[in-house]
């Protein structure tokens, strides 16, 4: 057999490129939301139980956790943020920038092993309007990466408006979810559950070391939203 047809053998022989849209089955997971009483937490966990998920919302007062809870319905439970993190599969980190690293070394042991979703954005705001921040890591899920080094770590859910996601009047989040993670069946299984939420995609959107410049885009969108009294998202076209 000549080296041409080894190669025309071995060519034929490789399965078939994965369809990019092929995603899990993510219905059966619980989500965990920490942060689940501010704006954005407390927007995505009543998004994602609407749709027929399993969420528990954290804070670090389980009280204040419970009553957010039972505001939302839809099933959703409310814990403190150790517990949340315990019972869940899937754990969304939206809390504020400013408490984010100390929040997540708190909860290393029990973060373990769990798929994380970082969506907190580091910016600070003058005068002029929100500017982004870098981290000394380079982003807010490339800290949580190096202080959770027993986690899958992902990023997503950046440029969602938590108006739109609280309000029960609009049935449809017309936006595309940037997910962006080291492990493609990490990145697949949160782009599912992105698309778990009636009008809304997860996109592939790279590793995370380019999570900075994901992260930063909320400061744009800021100015877009003050600008035009607007709830701005963003679609990726051609894909």
């Amino acid at each position: 057999m000549t080296s041409t047809d080894s190669a025309a053998t071995e060519n034929a022989q490789k399965a078939p490129a994965k369809d990019p849209w092929d995603l899990p089955d993510v219905s059966g997971l619980v989500v965990g939301v920490l942060g689940g009483t501010g704006p954005q937490g407390k927007g995505l966990a009543y998004r994602l139980a609407k749709a027929g998920q399993k969420v528990i919302i954290g804070s670090r007062a389980a009280d204040r956790a419970r009553a957010a809870a039972e505001e939302l319905g839809h099933g959703v439970e409310g814990a403190d943020n150790a517990e949340t993190a315990r019972r869940s599969d899937i754990v969304i980190v939206a809390v504020p920038w400013d408490g984010h690293g100390k929040t997540l070394e708190s909860l290393r042991e029990e973060l373990a092993g769990k798929l994380v979703v970082d969506c907190v954005n580091p910016l600070g705001f003058d005068k002029q309007g929100a500017y982004a921040l870098k981290p000394e890591e380079g982003s807010a899920a490339e800290q949580a990466a190096a202080l959770l080094p027993d986690s899958r770590v992902t990023a997503a859910f950046h440029h969602l408006s938590a108006v739109l996601l609280q309000d029960p009047e609009i049935d449809e989040i017309d936006t595309d979810v940037m997910v962006l993670g080291e492990v493609r069946v990490d990145v697949e299984t949160v782009q599912a559950l992105a698309g778990r939420i009636p009008g809304m995609r997860g996109i592939f959107a790279g590793r995370l070391r380019n999570a900075h410049q994901v992260e930063s885009l909320v400061a744009n969108l800021i100015s877009v939203n003050r600008r035009y009294k607007a709830h701005a998202g963003l679609r990726v076209t051609d894909v």
